[in-house]
């Protein structure tokens, strides 16, 4: 067995999986052909409508999938992050629509534009 995807409720999947793709090193939203293009529209969605949107890396696929009802509580699954300096990633992700939670000894807890708990580790 290997993780295939991670999958992440989001209000926004296409602005979520933008987020991620920029904050984490390698991946990027998967590209829409033109038959996907096809089914979504036939449906009455677009990329931007889009209830489950793949971000692609050298790791697990990313999944963000339209969630309903909102949620309440905690999300059950966060990221922890590590880069070449944590202080410059921390500020680099608030460019992005992160914010800062809480700073700890050796660790930011961040949330992101939809209050996704994750963490900024020290290199």
């Amino acid at each position: 067995m290997r993780i295939k995807e991670i999958v992440i409720d989001s209000e926004h999947p296409a602005r979520l999986a933008r987020f991620w793709a920029a904050a984490v090193t390698e991946y990027e939203v998967r590209a829409y052909d033109d038959a996907e293009i096809a089914r979504l529209a036939a449906l009455g969605l677009t990329p931007e409508t889009d209830p489950s949107v793949m971000v692609d890396g050298p790791g697990p696929t990313i999944c963000f999938h339209q969630r309903t009802p909102p949620r309440t509580g905690r999300n059950p699954i966060h990221f922890d992050l590590v880069g070449a300096g944590r202080r410059r990633e921390v500020a680099r992700l608030i460019e992005l629509g992160a914010s800062v939670r809480d700073e700890r000894e050796g660790y930011t807890v961040m949330v992101d534009p939809e209050g996704n708990q994750f963490c900024v580790k020290d290199p």
